[in-house]
Order: structure tokens, then C-alpha cells, then sequence
């Protein structure tokens, strides 16, 4: 349990409360997996450990610790200002309380986006649109969907709609024949709408409770990838009204902000109402989560930090921040 200052919603100073980070599961703590995040922050334990007062040259080097660790100018200048607030209200009056007010600031920065994905069984099926570039791990984490639903005891299909990558069909079929969902597909280089278009006919002939589709992943900047989204939503919708009930970015959080700028262009073009950050085990650049939460607002539904179907994790806000930054730890 760590305490936090949260300023308050009338907007009038800040005050005290207490988060308790998510129970620990049978797999590995999310603070191991997250390592190299927590090791990018660690120059805030050094600063702050050799500092005997508040002043502004501390502030500017706390500055650039966020900044390297990629939490973006808007999420910094944020977490910055509000810390110079805490300082100037005598909140924050000593070295030792500056830790846990960034924390604080962190946490509030992305408690927002901890909106877990709610399935909801009147819409059957569920229909999840994967979107996201090449690389980023976005069919394997369709198989890792695949697999968290079928253990929660929802029927599963999936879709193979990124037709223009031989392998992202393939190993799509595989992920189907390892967890024993079936999977809708055609020819490389067929439509993409047509593929995902007879999906949904399927999924609803069937009864199947959850649709998984995927879809080409060429670059973001290639406006014709974003029209062939916007067509796949068209088509989709001509099935059924709702569709898709989940738009779902993945995102490699070792691109750092580049991982943002995808998530601004598809957000644009498709209206994102969920992302998943991949990889994050493996890359110092965890801060990227903070600017997603700062300028776009978008759930942030799992996080990626391992290679099983377990380690695809629903995002806990307090759990992440405690990883990252365990103030109080020794």
C-alpha cells in the first residue's frame, strides 16, 4: 500500500488518500517484468537521496529523468508543474516527500485509463478490431485474447484479416489450433472487409460469444491502411449496427513515442476505444503509458510484459505506478 496526494476535483489544492496495488498473481510480480522501466526512474532515487533541499535545479534534473524515460513533454510538464504546486503550498517541504508526490502524480496521470474491457454477453457475438502496425505484436496478442476468454468459458473465433503477411495468417491458424478456436480465412491477398465480413456471418450462425479480428499492419502513415479500416468498420456494420464493440490499438512500448504517434493517427482514423501496450518487459521505455494517458485519454486495456497467454494482464493503475516507482521500498 502506498499513499499518494491526489489533487481534488473542486480543483482547490491537494489531499491525502491511499491506493493499495492490485493482489499479487501466481506468475511472476509485475515489478520484476518491468525492470527496465523501474531502472530508467531509478535516477529519481539517486537525486533525490543526494539532495539537501527543494530547489529548482532539482526539479529540472527530476524534469529530465521523465523525459528520458519517455513519459512525453505533456505528461512531464504536468507531473513537473503539479509537483511546483505541491512546493509553493508547503505540501511538499522536504527531499524526502518529492518520491512520493511524483508518485502521486503518476498515479493520477493514468488512473483514467484503467478501464477494463467488459464483454458484454447481450452482443453476440463481441466483435474486438485489432489494429495496429507490423511488429508490434498484434496477432500474438490475439491468441493470448483468445486464450483469456476461452478460460474465462466464452466460445471464441477468430479472424484472419491481415491478408497482405502470409505469416500473420499462419500463425493466426496456429494460435486457432493450439487453443482449438476456429479460424475464419482466405487466400493472401484477399479483402480484408470480405474476410471479416464472412467472420461475423459465422460467428452469428454459430452462436459464438466473442469475434477476435485482425487486420493489416502497414505503416500508420499509409493513408490507404486507414480507408481499409474505415471500410472494414463499414462492412462490418452492414452485419452488425454495433460493430465492432471493441477498437483495439496494440502498440510496442519499446518505440517509445512513436508508440503515441500510432496511437494518434489510428485513433483519428478509426476512433480507438482501447489499447494494449506489448513488449514492456523488454524495454526501458515503459513512460509512454503516461503520455498515451496525458494526451489521448484512451483505455489502456492490457500490458504485455512476458511471452505466455498470462502475461497479457488487464491494466491495474496502482500495481503499474508501484512497479515502476516503489516508493518506500528498500
Amino acid at each position: 500500500m502506498f499513499s499518494i496526494f491526489r489533487r481534488k476535483k473542486s480543483g482547490q489544492g491537494v489531499e491525502a488518500t491511499t491506493v493499495r496495488p492490485a493482489e499479487k498473481s501466481g506468475v511472476d510480480p509485475l515489478e520484476q517484468r518491468l525492470e527496465r522501466t523501474r531502472s530508467s526512474l531509478g535516477g529519481l532515487f539517486d537525486l533525490i537521496k543526494g539532495a539537501s533541499q527543494i530547489d529548482e535545479a532539482l526539479i529540472e534534473e527530476i524534469e529530465t529523468t521523465l523525459l528520458t524515460s519517455d513519459m512525453g513533454v505533456q505528461a512531464t510538464t504536468r507531473i513537473v508543474d503539479r509537483l511546483r504546486e505541491g512546493i509553493r503550498q508547503g505540501i511538499v517541504s522536504e527531499p524526502s516527500q518529492v518520491l512520493p508526490a511524483v508518485q502521486a502524480e503518476l498515479y493520477d496521470l493514468i488512473e483514467g485509463s484503467e478501464q477494463f474491457l467488459a464483454v458484454d454477453p447481450d452482443k453476440k457475438p463481441f466483435v474486438i478490431l485489432m489494429v495496429g502496425v507490423n511488429g508490434v505484436g498484434k496477432t500474438t496478442t490475439i491468441g493470448k485474447l483468445a486464450r483469456r476468454y476461452l478460460d474465462e468459458g466464452k466460445s471464441v473465433m477468430l479472424a484472419a484479416g491481415d491478408t497482405f503477411r502470409a505469416a500473420a495468417m499462419e500463425q493466426l491458424k496456429a494460435w486457432g489450433e493450439r487453443n482449438g478456436v476456429p479460424v475464419v480465412a482466405q487466400g493472401s491477398g484477399a479483402d480484408t472487409a470480405a474476410v471479416i465480413f464472412d467472420a461475423l456471418h459465422s460467428a452469428k450462425a454459430r452462436g459464438v460469444d466473442i469475434l477476435i479480428a485482425d487486420t493489416a499492419g502497414r505503416l500508420h502513415t499509409q493513408g490507404h491502411l486507414m480507408d481499409e479500416l474505415a471500410k472494414v468498420r463499414r462492412v462490418m456494420q452492414k452485419v452488425d449496427p454495433e460493430a465492432p464493440h471493441e477498437t483495439m490499438l496494440v502498440v510496442d512500448a519499446g518505440t517509445g513515442q512513436n508508440a503515441l504517434a500510432q496511437a494518434r493517427q489510428f485513433n483519428q482514423a478509426v476512433q480507438l476505444s482501447g489499447i494494449t501496450v506489448t513488449k514492456l518487459d523488454g524495454t526501458a521505455r515503459g513512460g509512454v503509458l503516461f503520455a498515451i494517458g496525458a494526451e489521448l485519454g484512451i483505455p489502456i486495456r492490457f500490458i504485455g510484459v512476458g511471452e505466455s497467454a498470462a502475461d497479457l494482464r488487464p491494466f491495474d493503475a496502482g500495481t503499474f505506478v508501484h512497479a515502476i516507482l516503489p516508493v518506500g521500498k528498500d
